[in-house]
């Protein structure tokens, strides 16, 4: 890959550097570049509680979704959520703002330059149904708006965080007792 942008490679560099440190600090996420460093692709591995619905069967939990995200050349003037981000799976997923049709995740508007750890965030958040559209005219899935509407008490599917929280311990030692 020719990188003759300075800015772009600098902020290829900073998005690698930013994705990776989430990833470790993560026990949801896993974060795999595909190309050289800094990279321009990435595929994402979520490991967290989402629904899917097998052959329009019956709505259930899965825990394993892949996304894939791209930052074209031009991504710092223009951003296209639909060429930024590629659903990879599972393809029976069940969520309003993940296309059933075509490999296609809506997060809303994207802007030119937005951050990896914000697109990992924004996936995340409509994976787990904390962030979800229920409205069909805005929606790239429609069935599961209504489904949605109905059974709002589910969500989100999954609570746990993103990222680790952090521990403050602090271990002090142990007085030895006197022994008669």
């Amino acid at each position: 890959m020719e990188m003759l942008d300075k800015i772009y490679t600098a902020f290829l560099e900073r998005q690698y550097q930013e994705g990776m440190a989430l990833a470790r600090a993560s026990d949801l996420l896993d974060l795999s570049p595909l190309d050289g460093l800094p990279p321009q692709h990435y595929v994402v591995q979520y490991y967290c509680k989402g629904l899917v619905r097998p052959a329009r069967g019956e709505v259930v939990e899965a825990d394993y979704f892949e996304v894939g995200v791209w930052f074209p050349s031009d991504y710092l003037r223009r951003a296209e959520p639909f060429q930024v981000l590629r659903w990879f799976g599972p393809p029976y997923v069940f969520h309003p703002n993940i296309s059933d049709k075509a490999p296609f995740i809506c997060v809303g508007r994207l802007a030119p330059g937005t951050p990896l750890v914000d697109i990992l965030y924004q996936c995340f958040e409509i994976i787990t149904f904390n962030k979800v559209t229920m409205r069909e005219d805005d929606a790239l899935n429609k069935d599961p708006c209504a489904w949605a509407r109905r059974n709002q008490y589910r969500f989100p599917v999954d609570r746990r965080p993103l990222k680790r929280r952090a521990l403050d311990v602090q271990v002090e030692p142990l007085l030895k007792m006197a022994q008669p």
